[in-house]
């Protein structure tokens, strides 16, 4: 997030995708529902599979997706996969990320890609220090060294000036996914989400949070996206894929040993003990007070204006900060409202 998408690269992306396709390495995009067929959501992730699809995987083996007459077809992402690019030149027609933030770049730098959903209602994304030496409050973080990931160095300067706090006044690494500097002293905070209970189980407990959320910046994480045209021209299926996906998390929500042994069968390389450990987690940003009222998936202009502001507040939009309008809408979740579960 700290390096908008441009055109450029967007369109080396989008090449070597079709690159991909044409040599049979990545899965076929010939047009869905050709020939009676169901007709094919193919869901492009921006991260690997894991515990953040659980409800798609729980809504496939329910068979959600074949009783709105779809296939589910879920592309993983990765380090190095960009996953916007291939929904916006149409490779895959749906998508999931893990920030809110990427997709207001990506409308900025004149990608055609927005907005439907909010899978999770609050964002994991949390600074870790130690009982010894707290930090609570960002004011905290003031004379503190901070280890970060490169791509969220951005969230970082945003938290510091939400809450008026110098640059300069704190100490900023960049760190991959071991937190083991926090642990020998070499940082006082490390970063990450709090659904990955693999890396935080070193820190024990004596670990102490400081969500990014509480901290005021209140990004959503696990966006639903898809494009104008598909929107324009398969709205329709655009809805059905949000009422059987939310129907899917309602029922992980009910029985979160079911859905956690659906996405182990799926993905065998997940530890089971560990995604139980983190399904109630998972299930806590999903499911709060606004999706009592809203039901799932629920998310508001206000949230997204704030956030649009504040990243054009620190230069983050190359060719201007985008419209509201063209980042977000309302009108598949309006649709659907009244399939949407609402456990809060």
């Amino acid at each position: 997030m700290s390096h908008p998408i441009n055109r450029r690269s967007f369109l080396q992306t989008t090449g070597a995708a079709a690159g991909l396709a044409a040599s049979g390495t990545m899965m076929s995009v010939l047009p869905a529902g050709a020939g009676g067929h169901a007709y094919t959501i193919r869901m492009q992730l921006g991260w690997l599979a894991s515990n953040g699809i659980m409800g798609e995987v729980m809504a496939d083996h329910l068979g959600y997706f074949e009783e709105e007459g779809l296939a589910l077809e879920i592309i993983p992402g990765g380090p190095n996969i960009d996953g916007v690019p291939s929904v916006a030149s149409g490779v895959n027609n749906f998508g999931s990320i893990s920030s809110s933030p990427s997709l207001m770049l990506a409308r900025s730098a004149g990608l055609p890609v927005k907005c439907i959903a909010a899978g999770y209602q609050r964002h994991p994304f949390t600074y870790f220090s130690l009982a010894g030496n707290p930090v609570r409050t960002p004011q905290d973080l003031i004379g503190k060294t901070v280890a970060t990931q490169g791509t969220a160095r951005i969230l970082l300067r945003a938290l510091l000036a939400h809450n008026g706090i110098a640059e300069e006044d704190v100490e900023v690494s960049v760190m991959g996914a071991d937190m083991n500097a926090l642990m020998t002293g070499q940082v006082d905070v490390v970063t990450g989400w709090t659904t990955n209970v693999n890396a935080l189980s070193i820190l024990g407990d004596q670990r102490v949070d400081l969500a990014l959320w509480d901290g005021g910046i209140q990004l959503y994480a696990n966006p639903y996206y898809t494009t104008d045209d598909m929107l324009a021209e398969h709205g329709d299926k655009m809805q059905a894929a949000i009422r059987a996906i939310s129907r899917g998390w309602g029922a992980a929500h009910d029985d979160p040993e079911a859905a956690v042994e659906a996405l182990v069968a799926r993905y065998p390389n997940l530890d089971r003990d560990s995604e139980m450990l983190a399904a109630p987690l998972v299930l806590d940003f999903s499911f709060n007070a606004q999706t009592a009222a809203g039901g799932w998936g629920v998310m508001t202009e206000e949230n997204w204006q704030a956030q649009i502001d504040i990243y054009d507040q620190l230069d983050q939009f190359a060719n201007g900060a985008p419209a509201l309008d063209d980042v977000m809408t309302l009108e598949i979740l309006d649709a659907t409202a009244d399939t949407r579960p609402t456990h809060g």
